[in-house]
């Protein structure tokens, strides 16, 4: 009985990431389709085809990319973002969000980006993170003299983390990539698989 148990739950946990996966990846398609219909349905009246929806969403997301990457049409668009970066509590969602996400941007030639090993002297303890900041110039004072850098500080199984101004003595350089790191980190570093 014991051995069944154990079959049980090898069988649930290989099954369970890779249901799990396709089920959401299910949703996000029928979702992604019925919005995308509904946007386009004055235009086309009662003609269809599967997936049809899905394609013309990832047309008009080509799209936008291709416009915001000229000068003077990403200007005329930013003009969007004005009700979002003027109305406090959006602001604060929108603005954070957007950071966010221009952080991870390919397109963006930062670098700043690195991951490193966190050690204290004196201390065993290695914490992965990722540089953010190579200075505090420009930064409000109160914030302590010297060679210190930001580093953030991912947590894992959800988006949060912590950022720490540490001495640059204080970091080693590590080969991962920073997507490498932020999944590792979410995960609470249980994959054995060496990041690419």
């Amino acid at each position: 009985m014991k051995k069944l148990y154990q079959y049980f739950f090898r069988g649930l946990i290989t099954a369970l990431p890779l249901g799990l996966t396709i089920y959401f990846f299910y949703i996000f398609l029928v979702w992604a389709e019925q919005f995308s219909m509904w946007l386009i349905r004055p235009f086309i009246q009662e003609f269809y085809l599967p997936g049809m929806g899905i394609g013309l969403g990832l047309f008009g997301i080509v799209l936008l990319g291709y416009l915001v990457s000229h000068r003077h049409i990403y200007k005329l668009l930013s003009f969007i973002e004005v009700p979002f970066t003027n109305i406090p509590v959006v602001k604060s969602i929108y603005s954070s969000l957007k950071s966010f996400a221009d952080y991870f941007a390919p397109h963006k030639e930062n670098t700043t980006q690195q991951a490193v090993i966190l050690t204290m002297p004196g201390h065993g303890l290695e914490i992965v993170g990722l540089i953010t900041r190579k200075d505090t110039k420009g930064l409000p004072d109160g914030f302590m003299e010297g060679d210190r850098v930001a580093v953030y500080l991912p947590m894992g199984y959800n988006i949060g983390g912590y950022t720490v101004f540490v001495p640059r003595e204080w970091l080693k350089p590590i080969d991962m990539s920073i997507e490498d790191v932020m999944r590792a980190s979410l995960f609470a570093w249980m994959t054995h698989d060496k990041p690419k």
